[in-house]
């Protein structure tokens, strides 16, 4: 095998099993999410009702948020794992040196430096999304978390906290969307199609485009090397029922968390063919007596001069005096105290007395 045939490990089964699933979740999340984000959008209402309405749709989105909340908990563990038993180093931390290689692609990319950066396993683009990754899911974890128990978070926080975290929980999806579809999309998949998450390995070439650091070291042999088994085998025995505990007392946690309440209002699918009554013709009034002739006099228009109820209710609630002499400031028609009848629009305070007597109890007061 040559040079430039040869290949390398770059992730284990594992790592592209996790990949794959935050893939899927990430996805999920996407499309149940940002259609209920702007739901009036065309596109958004053929994606709601092939999710087979919102009740599905919350219940996809749901299902993809705790998927990504397990699998940020086996993230956790696993590279605690790697770095406690396999004694892998920390080669995801950012450094000094990344600031160094990015500033170095600049001058590369405009045409001032003849010669790119010999980056490291990991290169200051990678970094720079996987701390992306990580800032996201703890935003969206926390917000999502605040609105799916809204009662259970105002307990402890204020109720502004939950409109504030439907802003953020939104924007950093459109975020974390437009992130993938530019800077992840460009770098694995239009630069060059990077398969190294479908296959494990990259090409000679690939690895000295990308990471020609680590390409020497691993041709020099000065990788550091794995454990011996005795040893991992004594590191194993120790951490692995931490992390079992732990993953437990995660899980549980998260099981209680996001099944404290039921506060989503279930949509109810709108009727059809729902008879309504209607009467045939309206019920008739009671046999009506004349007006008193005073009305004209008042000056009280003639199509106002209809016919009256033959006992006027008489008032009852308090005596007329100079106190309360003003009777339409609270019983006009838009009163907010037994409104008048829209016959009495145009009537005055000098006529209420000549159809409601005031009741005897009332008067004795």
């Amino acid at each position: 095998m040559t040079e430039q045939t040869r290949t390398f490990e770059r992730f284990g089964i594992l790592e592209r099993i996790e990949h794959f699933l935050l893939l899927l979740s990430f996805t999920l999340l996407a499309i149940t999410g940002l259609p209920q984000k702007f739901a009036t959008w065309s596109i958004s209402k053929t994606l709601i009702r092939g999710f087979g309405g919102i009740e599905g749709t919350r219940s996809v989105h749901h299902t993809a948020a705790v998927l990504l909340i397990i699998l940020s908990i086996f993230h956790v563990l696993y590279v605690f794992y790697k770095i406690y038993v396999l004694r892998r180093p920390l080669s995801m931390l950012p450094g000094l040196q990344d600031v160094r290689d990015g500033i170095h692609m600049v001058a590369y990319n405009l045409g001032l430096s003849p010669t790119k950066p010999a980056m490291d396993r990991y290169n200051f683009a990678e970094k720079i999304e996987y701390w992306a990754v990580v800032w996201g899911t703890l935003i969206m974890g926390l917000t999502g978390y605040m609105l799916w128990n809204p009662i259970a978070t105002t307990r402890i926080l204020p109720g502004e906290f939950i409109p504030a975290a439907k802003a953020a929980h939104g924007f950093e999806a459109i975020l974390a969307v437009l992130s993938i579809l530019t800077w992840h999309v460009y770098h694995v998949h239009l630069k060059y199609f990077n398969r190294s998450m479908f296959t494990g390995r990259l090409s000679y070439h690939e690895m000295e485009e990308e990471h020609a650091a680590e390409l020497k070291r691993r041709l020099q042999g000065a990788e550091r090397p794995l454990p011996p088994p005795h040893e991992r085998w004594r590191r194993s025995r120790l951490y692995l029922p931490v992390a079992g505990v732990l993953a437990a007392f995660a899980l549980l946690f998260t099981y209680y968390f996001f099944t404290i309440e039921q506060t989503a209002i279930t949509t109810l699918p709108p009727q059809e063919n729902v008879n309504v009554y209607i009467p045939d013709r309206l019920p008739k009034l009671p046999t009506a007596t004349p007006i008193p002739v005073r009305l004209a006099e008042a000056g009280v228009p003639e199509r106002l001069q209809v016919e009256r109820t033959p006992e006027p209710p008489a008032i009852s609630s308090h005596p007329v005096d100079d106190a309360r002499g003003d009777c339409l400031s609270c019983h006009n028609v838009y009163g907010y105290i037994a409104p008048a009848p829209i016959e009495h629009a145009e009537r005055t305070n000098d006529i209420c007395l000549d159809c409601h007597a005031v009741a005897e109890e009332v008067a004795r007061r």
